[in-house]
């Protein structure tokens, strides 16, 4: 970008930071938002088409979300230029150099995210002892096991339901995107007595309105294949599961599915965002003009971090998913609340919720958007 200050506003971001090791091939991007609150917390991600516009928008969500869960975070991101599918080898050693690169680099603690899970957070807990999401053996709770974020998703919509006077019960769910987020909200909101009709992958989309057989779905993708393959549906293509008719549409997946050119496809009562900004400013202008409810994703998708956040203080998981079910469902009826009393958009109330409370932590701060203290508590 040819303005390396454009995207800089009251709360940050404090610090944009280019990675670069040439001998294993490591191009990165760390975006440091704002850590008024404490040493930020944020995935890193692994993808062929990141960009430091992405990495911002992801920092500053986290910084909202940690705020917004009450934690004692701040919001950073980190992206890394790469097929996540690369050889394992080659991932640990791009990885291990990320780590090396920014030991230094306090404020930020590296978590899980697209193309990256468990044992790369192991592999920077090796080199700098500064990683969460780690593997059970390293005093970790397995955020992509135990379905940390579905949890929470499963709860916002839960809450949501009641905004619109229906129950979970029998209620007709598609979901966009079938990897750790998606699997685990199918498999929470099925036992809540939902019915999942539609979820799709990189490589299509699979559809049955009588409902899908999860159970077959996982084995199926464990073996490695698409969901498309599936025989117990119809098999459609991949952005066909946009106009497919339902009461919740759940995007997991990447940034900006849902936009200008295709919201007006969606058929459904509630959209809860499971993934990190999946719906671009004026699609959620068109769903709040159309009474189609949403939930935003720093609200609806905070168990992750969450989980995270409480790892990296020594709890268990138990006391993990407690703390997600009470914190999400908390605050999806404090922003419900909000939108419905002041006549504003959701992404408006929960804003307004979070900034008031990162305001807070700015004002007790001598340097507004970060920490003096020692390892920037």
């Amino acid at each position: 970008m040819d303005n390396l200050f454009g995207f800089a506003d009251d709360l940050g971001p404090a610090k944009i930071i280019h990675v670069y090791e040439p001998s294993v091939g490591l191009r990165g991007i760390l975006v440091i938002d704002n850590v008024a609150s404490g040493p930020s917390i944020g995935g890193l991600r692994i993808a062929p088409d990141v960009s430091v516009n992405e990495c911002f928008r992801l920092a500053r969500a986290m910084t909202l979300k940690n705020a917004a869960a009450d934690l004692p975070h701040g919001g950073g991101k980190m992206v890394i230029y790469g097929d996540p599918k690369m050889p394992m080898q080659q991932k640990q050693l791009i990885i291990r150099a990320a780590a090396d690169s920014l030991r230094n680099e306090e404020s930020y603690i590296f978590g899980p995210d697209m193309g990256s899970n468990e044992e790369c957070m192991a592999w920077v807990r090796d080199e700098i002892g500064r990683s969460v999401g780690l593997p059970t053996e390293m005093g970790g709770i397995p955020l992509d096991e135990i379905g940390a974020t579905g949890w929470g998703v499963m709860h916002a919509t839960e809450l949501a339901m009641s905004y619109l006077g229906l129950d979970l019960n029998g209620a007709r769910v598609v979901i966009q995107g079938f990897g750790s987020v998606g699997k685990h909200s199918a498999r929470f909101l099925q036992e809540k007595g939902a019915s999942i009709i539609a979820v799709n992958d990189s490589r299509g989309t699979v559809h049955n309105p009588q409902g899908l057989d999860l159970e077959a779905l996982f084995e199926l993708k464990r073996q490695g294949q698409s969901v498309a393959d599936f025989e117990g549906g119809k098999s459609l293509e991949r952005d066909a599961i946009i106009d497919i008719d339902c009461d919740i549409w759940i995007p997991a997946a990447r940034p900006d599915v849902i936009n200008e050119s295709n919201v007006q496809r969606l058929n459904a009562k509630l959209v809860v965002q499971g993934a990190n900004i999946p719906v671009t400013e004026g699609a959620e202008k068109y769903l709040y003009e159309h009474d189609i409810l949403y939930v935003p994703d720093f609200i609806a998708n905070a168990g992750g971090v969450i989980c995270a956040a409480m790892e990296y203080r020594g709890s268990t998981k138990e006391t993990a998913m407690a703390a997600i079910a009470e914190k999400v469902s908390n605050n999806t009826r404090r922003v419900l609340d909000i939108s419905f009393n002041e006549r504003v958009p959701p992404r408006v109330a929960a804003m307004k919720m979070s900034r008031a409370r990162i305001k807070k932590a700015m004002s007790m701060r001598r340097w507004s958007l970060f920490s003096s203290a020692p390892h920037f508590l």
